[in-house]
């Protein structure tokens, strides 16, 4: 908080409060529309190698039978086959990209609806509020994602 001015004649004292950013954190969030499934990982930066690492759990953990993980996604320089390749060893980028199909949308997409709708509703229901850690982000984010896939709203 900043010091106060102090009252002058015929004027109050006047205190700003000033808001203390604690740090901010980045969001991956994939979903599949048809089925109400929705994956949610909290980062601390967007990075190649942050983006990579939940494209290896989306395949590894969330979809090992899978013959391909369709993705559709936005045009980030993050999200990239390459980006598997920086961040994993050639075997494994090379195995993970064979897994993996990447649509990159049109600058106006509908997709971008369906990511934003996800977004706007794990904003106003989760994240509409101050979280004090990045401990307590990802407790509240993991206790929305459970409670959304429990319902699974679907992405008509």
């Amino acid at each position: 908080m900043r010091d106060p001015l102090p009252s002058q004649p015929g004027n109050h004292a006047k205190q700003d409060n000033e808001y203390h950013r604690e740090g901010v954190r980045n969001l991956f969030l994939a979903c599949e529309p048809l089925t109400g499934w929705r994956q949610v990982q909290v980062t601390q930066r967007r990075t190649k190698h942050d983006w990579a690492a939940f494209v290896r759990e989306l395949i590894e953990i969330h979809s090992p039978q899978a013959e391909k993980v369709v993705l559709v996604m936005d045009n980030l320089n993050t999200h990239t086959m390459a980006s598997l390749y920086e961040a994993f060893a050639p075997a494994l980028a090379r195995r993970l990209c064979e897994e993996l199909e990447i649509h990159d949308t049109p600058k106006h997409g509908s997709w971008l609806n369906m990511a934003e709708i996800e977004l706007s509703t794990l904003a106003r229901q989760c994240l509409n509020r101050r979280i004090g850690s990045p401990l307590e982000l990802e407790q509240q984010v993991g206790a929305w994602q459970q409670d959304r896939n429990s319902q699974a709203p679907k992405i008509n």
